[in-house]
């Protein structure tokens, strides 16, 4: 015959949640200190790439500014009939506009700094996902210190139920799988 199970103390349900509750708290702060790792390594490639399109930009003005002096110094000469002149300065705002040999004209220095503002964008799409992904996590956190104060396995798994949804936000913030 089946024993009749007596219901658990209040001691020994706390005794219960505390043990599991224990490992999973140890289990979101590892991953709470993953996503923060992920996030500031993002965060820092968007500022790099943002600084990087910021010097293309300005190496860009500089390479302008050089050719509208080489423009003004070219069209001087052709005043003076100085066709010397006139061709080494043809042939130095030629490659001021594209230089493919050093990677250094306006075209190739205009194509670098867009392409780093396009990676740069992509990375940032990422960043909201992570934030609210940690997020997740410290909720989940205190939900099952809560649920231990408090004996209370709804709290357990409803700071489970919290805590799988940090999970998939931090997996769209390092994937971006679901297309936004």
């Amino acid at each position: 015959m089946a024993e009749d199970k007596k219901p658990l103390s209040r001691s020994e349900r706390e005794a219960k949640i505390k043990d599991k509750a224990g490992w999973v708290i140890t289990v979101l702060a590892a991953l709470l200190a993953v996503n923060t790792y992920v996030a500031n390594g993002l965060s820092s490639k968007v500022l790099k790439n943002t600084i990087a399109a910021n010097n293309m930009y300005s190496f860009y003005q500089a390479k302008s500014i050089k050719q509208t002096l080489a423009e003004q110094s070219l069209d001087d000469a052709l005043a003076r009939g100085d066709k010397v002149k006139a061709a080494k300065l043809q042939a130095k705002i030629d490659r001021y506009e594209s230089d493919p040999a050093t990677g250094e004209g306006k075209k190739e220095l205009m194509a670098k700094a867009r392409a780093l503002e396009v990676e740069r964008d992509v990375v940032r799409k990422s960043g909201p996902w992570m934030t609210f992904s940690g997020m997740s996590y410290q909720l989940g956190i205190v939900l099952l210190s809560a649920s231990i104060l408090a004996v209370s396995v709804p709290l357990f798994w409803g700071s489970i139920a919290v805590s799988a949804v940090g999970a998939l936000l931090m997996s769209q913030g390092i994937w971006l799988w679901i297309p936004l």
